[in-house]
C-alpha cells in the first residue's frame, strides 16, 4: 500500500538515511557544494531531522510503500517583512527506484496544503542548474522561476576553465 503521511519519530532513521542520499546527490550537481554550505540547514541530517520534527513552523512528511519510507519532504514557514508568510520547501527527495510513481507530487501536495492552512500566500523551493528533471517536477506542480542566483568564484581570471568567458561588459 502506498501512502503519504506526516513523519513521526519512528521515521527519523529512514529520513536521516534519505537526507544523506539527497545531500550526496546535490553535492555532485553544478552549484551543489556552495548551496549545501550556504542555503541548506546547518549540521548533519542526524542532528537536523529531529529538530525539524519538533519545530511547529516546519512540516515533514514521508512517502511509504508497504510501510517502508521511500521519500520525504520538509517545508518551513518564512515570515516576510510585510507580514506575509511564505512556505519554503527545504527538502524533497524520493528514492531513485520509486521516482515517477507519484510520490513526489503527493509529498508536494501535502507540503502546499500544510503551508496554505498556516496562511502562506506562496511557496518556494530551489532547483540547481542542470537539474532539469527537478525543474520540470516543480513546474508540473505549478511553480515558476522567480529569481536566478549568479555566482563567480573570485581569484579566477575571466575565460579560465572555472569561469567561462561570457563577460562582454569587461567586468574584469
Amino acid at each position: 500500500m502506498e501512502e503519504v503521511r506526516e513523519a513521526t519519530e519512528v521515521d527519523l532513521e529512514a529520513i536521516t538515511h534519505l537526507a544523506e542520499r539527497a545531500t550526496a546527490e546535490l553535492s555532485t550537481a553544478r552549484g551543489g557544494t556552495l548551496y549545501l554550505l550556504r542555503e541548506s540547514r546547518r549540521g548533519s541530517a542526524s542532528q537536523t531531522v529531529p529538530e525539524v520534527l519538533a519545530d511547529r513552523d516546519q512540516h515533514m512528511v514521508v512517502g511509504c510503500v508497504d510501510g517502508a519510507v521511500v521519500g520525504y519532504g520538509i517545508v518551513r514557514l518564512d515570515h516576510l517583512a510585510d507580514g506575509e508568510v511564505l512556505g519554503v520547501v527545504d527538502d524533497i527527495f524520493v528514492e531513485p527506484g520509486t521516482r515517477g510513481g507519484g510520490f513526489g507530487r503527493a509529498i508536494m501536495a501535502d507540503l502546499m496544503q500544510w503551508s496554505t492552512n498556516r496562511g502562506a500566500t506562496g511557496i518556494d523551493s530551489v532547483v540547481l542548474p542542470g537539474m532539469r528533471i527537478s525543474k520540470s517536477f516543480f513546474e508540473a506542480c505549478g511553480m515558476v522561476a522567480r529569481a536566478i542566483i549568479v555566482h563567480r568564484p573570485l581569484g579566477t581570471p575571466v575565460g579560465s576553465p572555472a569561469q567561462p568567458d561570457d563577460d562582454e561588459q569587461g567586468c574584469g
